[in-house]
């Protein structure tokens, strides 16, 4: 694949390996004179199948439609392209500059440096606010791991990439995942449910909670002991001391059952601002005059200042732990928070996400409808109501251009349609009912290909190569005789040069004994677009000149004979008015008498 150039644009340049969606790589945009870097990533295809990759196809421009949507937040690379090209599937995708999350963790407790609370701290704020964004979409991670995390160079964020694994939020999925499937580096992030085809959108959240610990006890996930009654792990043993509080939220994000643990990103997010409030409480000041909503804007406008904690001998981790599991709440220092929040249920990201469907199955109105249904006061509203928006506008698009191939199928316009089938947006509606267009299209290029080709054959078995090539350039490239034509082309056009160059030497010929006739005779059949035609247009405009003044010499010349025959001639002698034909030598000689 290196070096190669797909759609005539992306020229591969690096290979970056195999993962769970594919092949990648990182290519250059030719078509820019910066040659921006972009990533290729070529879909696994595991049969040839028509009915396999007519399946294969739909799903991906479903998936494309989801990543489209998913590349419009700030932390997830935007997607640039999707195309099929020889029955193989790929995706263009913004490259991230920087590195992976992997080069900022400690192998272990001795080597690298393990990470402080605030760190720890700010990692999760700046993740789970990805993972609440593409929760709200109606999709699932799946493979949230150090390796897919990358620390943008520019501003220092944290970029989510490889979505090769996303699911739909969906809990009726029954789809096991083998262990020999899953990648080695993914081992020991994905949670057991995983495993079972029961992939919860809180499946992100225990891969998360994996990698902080992971930052803060130096050991990577595979090396914690897992208790053996309860299936719980026991990192707390191995941990740098920490405050009771964060201890509490990373075994809640880590709890064996997805049912024990936190049920969505906004509820981690709200917990650690409440973390962050209760602690700070204490170093507010407070006067005489202030109110409670004064203290609370001060402390927000804090939020940022994390102080540095130290172990409590009153409350261990363990303590906090088993209080939070047995009242369904987390002992929080000061006060109490309720797992029940004000965080959007996903009543409402399934709305989102069956809208989507409906959208795509080509209920237009009904996807409205129910996009317009969730409340304002939802997360998901904003997005719900640009995506409506978005629909609407795709929408208009895809008929106008579903409309524009289906008239050029009626007026015989084959390549037309398959030209403007490209131009429709990915709405899986819009794009079976074009592929329908296109298959006739399609089959009737192939019969009018076979005929113009017939046509061809004949004509250069003729030697009329200028009319064989004629027929040739009306075969659209994109037909099964593409190949078979641009050859012919080739062959064609060497046996036109080669009999235009015999044309012009039979003219020289005929030309060198004066006959200028037969010379621009030939010279007439030289074609153009060969490299001898100017030369013969020079040569025919010569010989048809001496062929003008060759006429009118002949032409004056029988004039003056005409003329001089009707003249009587008085001082002509004798013998020269004799008829030869009837002449006898003894009538002339014999003697004549005055």
């Amino acid at each position: 694949m290196i070096g190669k150039v797909l759609q005539g644009r992306y020229q591969i340049i690096q290979n970056l390996g195999a993962g769970v969606f594919g092949q990648t790589y990182i290519a250059v945009d030719v078509d820019y004179p910066e040659n921006p870097k972009c990533v290729v990533k070529l879909l696994k295809v595991s049969s040839s199948q028509p009915s396999y990759l007519d399946t294969l196809r739909l799903r991906f421009l479903t998936e494309t439609e989801t990543l489209k949507r998913l590349g419009r937040h700030h932390q997830i690379p935007q997607l640039i392209a999707c195309f099929e090209e020889n029955e193989r599937f790929y995706l263009v995708q913004e490259f991230i500059e920087g590195h992976a999350l992997t080069a900022e963790l400690p192998i272990n407790k001795n080597w690298g440096d393990i990470w402080t609370e605030s760190e720890v701290i700010e990692f999760l704020k700046d993740v789970l606010g990805i993972l609440e964004f593409i929760h709200s979409q109606g999709v699932i991670h799946c493979d949230i791991k150090p390796e897919n995390l990358i620390r943008r160079a520019f501003d220092g964020k944290l970029v989510l990439i490889d979505f090769g694994s996303i699911q739909p939020v969906d809990f009726a999925i029954d789809t096991e995942l083998p262990i020999h499937t899953v990648p080695v580096t993914s081992l020991g992030y994905i949670p057991p449910e995983q495993f079972i085809g029961q992939t919860q959108p809180n499946s992100d959240i225990y891969s998360l909670g994996m990698i902080a610990i992971q930052a803060l006890t130096g050991l990577a996930p595979l090396q914690l002991k897992v208790d053996a009654y309860t299936n719980e792990i026991n990192w707390y043993s191995y941990q740098t001391p920490i405050n009771d509080y964060l201890a509490a939220i990373l075994s809640q994000m880590i709890r064996y059952n997805y049912k024990d643990r936190f049920q969505s990103a906004s509820e981690v997010l709200h917990i650690l601002k409440q973390m962050i409030w209760e602690t700070q409480l204490p170093q507010l000041t407070e006067t005489p005059d202030s109110t409670p909503s004064q203290l609370l804007e001060e402390n927000n406008q804090n939020t940022n200042l994390i102080p540095s904690f130290k172990p409590t001998n009153s409350l261990s981790p363990m303590t906090g732990i088993k209080l939070g599991l047995a009242t369904n709440s987390i002992i929080l220092g000061l006060g109490m928070y309720s797992l029940v929040s004000n965080s959007p249920t996903y009543s409402e990201t399934e709305t989102l996400y069956k809208a989507t469907e409906e959208y795509q199955a080509g209920d237009l109105q009904e996807a409205i409808a129910l996009a317009k249904s969730i409340p304002s006061h939802s997360d998901v509203y904003p997005e719900a109501q640009a995506t409506v928006e978005e629909w609407q506008q795709q929408w208009q698009i895809a008929a106008e251009q579903y409309l524009l191939a289906e008239k050029a199928l009626q007026e015989g316009r084959w390549s037309d349609v398959l030209r403007i089938a490209p131009k429709v947006p990915d709405i899986l509606y819009w794009q079976s009912k074009t592929d329908n267009l296109v298959k006739q299209a399609n089959t009737n290029l192939e019969a009018q290909a076979q005929d113009l080709l017939a046509k061809a054959y004949k004509k250069a078995q003729a030697k009329d190569f200028s009319a064989a090539l004629e027929y040739l350039r009306q075969i659209p490239i994109e037909t099964s005789a593409g190949a078979i034509v641009q050859k012919k082309l080739v062959e064609y056009n060497q046996k036109q040069q080669i009999r235009a160059t015999y044309f012009l030497q039979k003219a020289y010929n005929q030309a060198s004994i004066n006959d200028f006739n037969s010379a621009v005779q030939f010279l007439q059949k030289v074609p153009k677009n060969t490299a001898v035609y100017a030369q013969a247009q020079i040569k025919l405009n010569e010989y048809k000149q001496k062929q003008r003044l060759r006429s009118q010499t002949t032409k004056v010349a029988r004039s003056s004979m005409t003329s001089q025959a009707k003249k009587p001639n008085i001082d002509r002698p004798y013998y020269s008015t004799i008829n030869l034909e009837n002449f006898q030598p003894a009538n002339v000689l014999k003697k004549v008498n005055i």
